[in-house]
This record gives structure tokens, C-alpha cells and sequence, in this order.
């Protein structure tokens, strides 16, 4: 008898402190209101304190463009599919690369860089902030993008979650990657010539579906591209689609650009000397793979998104502005809370001990009448059409793009926020409201930027 109360003690300790552990560790989802929450006046008041654009400059607008090959000498993980769990590459079936494009128009100059990753690594970005100086190009004058592979190098994470998704970290790999960051824009910049800029839009709606909710959800079909003509002739095209980059199944553990490496490396063997890729509005949004393995998926998906840019029903609008404006913003979001059950939340300090903490920012460029803006998640294609047609209705023609060197997880319609699927429960770390939030940003900073 004497045993068995010591053991119901000791049972009744253990249960106690599971209790109390859990109360450290685990709340409850908050599900105020966005408008009413502080971070909400905080973007408010960052964004009013933002001059409105004017042109700039009347003088040529210039443009240069080059690439590196980050493809490591040896296997790496590799960043992806999280049922890896960081394994390294068996072969290198494609190299990888960062691009860059750097404009310039007398007055204010810019650029724009994409990385064959799965994502633009927060740490490669701290390393990166670091080494720009002003004679250079400046950190707040840098937009990012990712193709959004998922067999590209990893090894660049930090945290816990990094051992699921990018692998072993490794400070070696952080720093080269940041100094191939760096010699694709000081070798861009070395390379201006005077451009001529056109705007292209292409629809392609056989080469994108709704990965989240299938038919009963929409789909951002228009490819978004930039295109730079040299008074000698020569020519580069910047696009961004919304299909994930995914064809590529988790099983095959290669290095490689996935369908945006295809696409790039047709349209330099065609009619462009230079070919950039960025992954568009992703979140929500998947490739329609059909082939008889992976390998003839790329090459399919590829070709279908070429032949919709180089169409004859693709739109074109030159531009007549030389105007070029860069902002990166931080951008206030209520504190982390990632699902662990589609009600009860891992507390914000548990979060970031485990993911890290990076700045979380937006960025906009705006290059004549094209104005992109980058933001720091997978992005819903589902968000973009009233924010496409709202910048047309001000002279300018957008291009949302995902990965911009910042990362919170999955931005869905918020319609879907209460459904138990990996996009709004595993990989949402934000609370509710940020599909209406997110909007809301993008449209301020459309009016701040035409």
C-alpha cells in the first residue's frame, strides 16, 4: 500500500510537471483582428513616412547582366523536401548559379539577383549586408529572388528546422555563397550598357495548378517577365511564374535547377544572351507534371512556359519612364505562433529558439513602368489578380515575387486559414489575417511607388 502511494506520487509529480512544461511551451492561437493589432499601426506608420516616387532621372537607362556557378566541388545536403532530412546530393545532373542584373540611370542605380536555392538564405543575406558599401550597391537597392529549387545546395540554415530542410549548418558554405552574391552584382555593374526596357505578359494556364484546394481555388497564370535590349543587339529577359519549382519528386536527390533551369538555358540557346528566372507568387500555386519520369517532366513544364513568353499573344509594353526606385521596408507581423494543433500554438521565445531570428523585411524595385515587390514567404498566386489589376489602374505593371531574402512560412487566402493541410497548418507560423494584411501592404506600396 505504502508502494503505491510513493508510485501515484511520482506519477502525479511527472504529470505536473508535463502540465507546466506544456504551459511554457504552448498557447492558444490569438485571432485578433489584424487592423487592431499594434503591428498593423507600426506598418502604417513606416509606410506614411515614405516619400511618394517621382522620375528621377531623364537620362539612359542602363542595364548589365552575368552569372556564377555556385555548384560545390563536392556533395552537400541537400535543401528541399523535408523528408530528406538534409542527405547529400548522390549527383550533380545540372549546375547551379546566381544571377544578377544591375540597372542604372544616371541618377539612382539598382539590382536584381537570383539564386538557384530553395530560398535567399537569411544567413547568406547578413554575410552579404555586411560587404555592400555605397560604392558598391547597397543592401536597401538589392532585390532578391530565388528560382526555388528543391535540389540546390543547402547547409545555409540554422536551427533546428534547418536539419529537416537545408541540412547540417555550414559557415564555409554561407560565405561562399555570399561572395558569389557579390561577384554577380560588382560583375553586372561592371558590365552597364544603354537598354531599351519592355514589359511582357504571357498567359499559360496549362503549366499551373492549385496545390492547395485543387479546382475549387484560382490560379495566377500570367508569366511577368522584363525584357533589356542593348543598342548592339544583345538581349536578357527577367520572368517569374507562379508554378512551384517542384517537378523534381523528393526520391531524386541531384543537383539541379529543377524546370526554371531549363527554361533559362532554351531561352540563352534561342533569342536571348541572358535569361533570369524568379519564382513568382507561389504559395498555393504547383507545376502540372506530365512525362514519363521526372527528367521529361522538366523538360515539359519548361517548354510549355517558353512557348506561352515567346508567343505572339503575349502583350508588350515598352517603357517610357527611366524612373528607378528601390525600398526595403521592415514589415511588422503579430509574434510567431506555429500550429501544433489547428488551435494550440508553439509559444513565440519556443519558435524562434528553434527556426533563429532574422530581420523580416519587404522589398520593391520599380524600373520604369515594371514595379516588383519581394516578399518574405511562399506567396498565394491566389492574391495577386486585384493586386495586378489595382497597379494597372496606376501606370504600373507588377511583378509579385517570393524568397526575397526574408522567411515567415506560407502567406494562403485567408478563407483557408481553419483547413488542416501542410500549406496553413505545418507552415503557417504567422498567426491568421495575413493574406488581407499582406494585400494591404502591397497596395500602399503600390501607391507610394507610381
Amino acid at each position: 500500500m505504502r508502494f503505491l502511494k510513493i508510485l501515484l506520487r511520482i506519477i502525479g509529480s511527472i504529470v505536473l510537471f508535463l502540465v507546466l512544461i506544456l504551459a511554457v511551451l504552448v498557447t492558444t492561437m490569438d485571432k485578433t483582428p489584424y487592423k487592431e493589432m499594434p503591428y498593423y499601426a507600426e506598418w502604417k506608420r513606416i509606410i506614411n513616412q515614405v516619400e511618394p516616387v517621382a522620375p528621377d532621372s531623364t537620362g539612359q537607362l542602363r542595364a548589365g547582366w552575368a552569372k556564377v556557378n555556385i555548384t560545390p566541388s563536392s556533395p552537400t545536403p541537400t535543401a528541399g523536401y523535408g523528408n530528406r532530412k538534409g542527405k547529400l546530393y548522390t549527383a550533380i545532373h545540372d549546375s547551379v548559379y546566381v544571377r544578377a542584373m544591375v540597372v542604372d540611370n544616371g541618377k539612382s542605380l539598382a539590382a536584381i539577383v537570383s539564386a538557384d536555392l530553395l530560398i535567399i538564405p537569411p544567413t547568406v543575406v547578413k554575410v552579404l549586408q555586411s560587404r555592400l558599401t555605397e560604392k558598391e550597391v547597397p543592401f536597401d537597392q538589392i532585390f532578391f529572388g530565388a528560382t526555388h529549387t528543391h535540389n540546390s545546395v543547402g547547409g545555409w540554415g540554422t536551427g533546428v528546422s534547418s536539419l529537416f530542410f537545408s541540412g547540417k549548418y555550414d559557415p564555409q558554405m554561407v560565405d561562399r555563397l555570399a561572395d558569389a552574391f557579390y561577384t554577380a552584382i560588382k560583375e553586372a555593374k561592371g558590365r552597364l550598357e544603354p537598354v531599351e526596357l519592355t514589359y511582357l505578359e504571357s498567359i499559360d494556364t496549362l503549366d499551373i495548378r492549385n496545390r492547395l484546394v485543387g479546382e475549387e481555388g484560382e490560379v495566377d497564370p500570367e508569366i511577368r517577365s522584363a525584357a533589356f535590349v542593348t543598342k548592339t543587339g544583345k538581349k536578357a529577359i527577367l520572368s517569374s511564374f507562379g508554378a512551384h519549382s517542384t517537378v523534381l519528386g523528393s526520391r531524386n536527390i541531384v543537383l539541379s535547377r529543377d524546370y526554371p533551369g531549363a527554361l533559362v538555358d532554351s531561352l540563352e540557346k534561342g533569342r536571348y544572351n541572358f535569361a533570369m528566372y524568379m519564382a513568382g507568387a507561389v504559395g498555393s500555386m504547383g507545376p502540372i507534371e506530365s512525362g514519363t519520369d521526372d527528367f521529361d517532366e522538366i523538360k515539359n513544364q519548361a517548354f510549355g512556359v517558353q512557348n506561352a513568353i515567346l508567343s505572339d499573344a503575349t502583350s508588350k509594353e515598352t517603357s517610357k519612364q527611366n524612373t528607378i526606385r528601390s525600398l526595403t521596408l521592415p514589415l511588422p507581423l503579430r509574434d510567431p505562433s506555429p500550429r501544433l494543433t489547428m488551435n494550440l500554438v508553439m509559444r513565440s521565445w519556443a519558435f524562434k529558439k528553434a527556426f533563429g531570428e532574422y530581420p523580416i523585411f519587404v522589398k520593391a524595385l520599380r524600373i520604369g513602368n515594371i514595379l516588383m515587390v519581394g516578399m518574405p514567404c511562399d506567396f498565394s498566386g491566389e492574391l495577386v489578380a486585384g493586386l495586378d489589376a489595382y497597379a494597372k489602374t496606376k501606370g504600373l505593371n507588377l511583378m509579385v515575387t517570393s524568397f526575397n531574402g526574408g522567411y515567415i512560412g506560407y502567406i494562403t487566402h485567408d478563407k483557408y486559414f481553419d483547413r488542416d493541410l501542410y500549406e496553413t497548418k505545418t507552415m503557417n507560423w504567422y498567426g491568421p489575417y495575413n493574406g488581407a494584411y499582406f494585400q494591404e501592404v502591397i497596395k500602399d506600396i503600390i501607391d507610394k511607388m507610381s
